[in-house]
């Protein structure tokens, strides 16, 4: 059974003057004229998003939403009534927040971090901001040094609480900030430690060497775009270098070490030089 909030791969079953109309197993799921790509037929399949139009039909778009049912992203307000909110998601009809489920007093203009779900009641794909009493660190599905989705939910005390993978919750500490971050900002990020009670700490970027080795190449590229010399070496200011080459001074050492020992630069008093071609042969 084909569900709103949801991606399908379907068939045409039929084309017709408002459109292709695509085989749901029943009377068919109208994609309007505006999105069937030129020269399609029946029979061809094609990827779509399902959502519900302004009659309460199920309509097909090959738009994409900025977010489906189960993911945590921020959207701006476009229109508000007495009932609720209207944010911009990304396609033609915009998502509805009800009253009863924001918890800010949302204003047009602004941007909401919100959970987009299915109501059970209507079927209808909606929004809403109560949704951290979801955030569950029970039966997880990661571990540490795992790579994962990282979403700003709220500063802390101690930093950030992170939503992780739009299921768990983790703390991504002051010490482990490089840059300003606000609520909704999402970035990739990896699991650094979890504790008995399943409370987890996690950091931006990738793991170990890994992470080392992907800045690697942004430091190369640098160097030649900068005819092969950076004014940036291990006793820059941590704040210079995040402006320059935005990652951390201690990944930027560990970078340019490994870089050394594969005699790719060469440390000199002022920075650092790349060394010609074939220098680590």
């Amino acid at each position: 059974m084909i569900s709103a909030g949801e991606y399908y791969n379907l068939k045409i079953a039929r084309l017709a003057d408002p459109g292709a109309y695509l085989d749901d197993g029943q009377e068919g799921i109208l994609l309007p004229n505006r999105f069937v790509p030129p020269g399609a037929k029946t029979g061809d399949e094609i990827r779509v998003f399902i959502y519900h139009d302004s009659e309460d039909r199920l309509i097909a778009t090959t738009q994409k939403p900025k977010g489906t049912v189960g993911d945590i992203v921020k959207l701006e307000a476009v229109s508000i009534t007495p009932q609720g909110a209207f944010l911009d998601w990304g396609l033609m009809k915009d998502i509805f927040v009800p009253r009863s489920q924001q918890i800010s007093i949302m204003r047009t203009h602004g941007t909401y971090l919100v959970k987009i779900y299915v109501d059970e009641k209507t079927g209808r794909v909606a929004a809403t901001e109560r949704f951290e009493q979801d955030l569950v660190n029970d039966n997880m599905d990661v571990k540490e040094m795992d790579e994962v989705q990282l979403t700003v939910l709220r500063r802390t005390d101690i930093g950030y609480l992170m939503i992780i993978n739009n299921k768990y919750t983790g703390v991504l500490h002051f010490n482990e900030i490089y840059r300003s971050i606000t609520a909704g900002d999402q970035f990739k990020g990896f699991i650094k430690k979890i504790y008995e009670d399943n409370k987890m700490d996690v950091v931006a970027g990738t793991p170990g060497y890994k992470r080392v080795e992907d800045e690697t190449e942004k430091i190369i590229r640098l160097l030649q775009e900068h005819d092969g010399y950076l004014p940036y070496h291990d006793k820059s200011s941590p704040d210079d270098i995040y402006e320059f080459f935005g990652m951390s001074k201690k990944t930027f050492k560990m970078t340019i070490g490994a870089l050394y020992k594969k005699r790719k630069i060469e440390l000199v008093k002022t920075g650092i030089k790349l060394l010609e071609a074939g220098a680590d042969s």
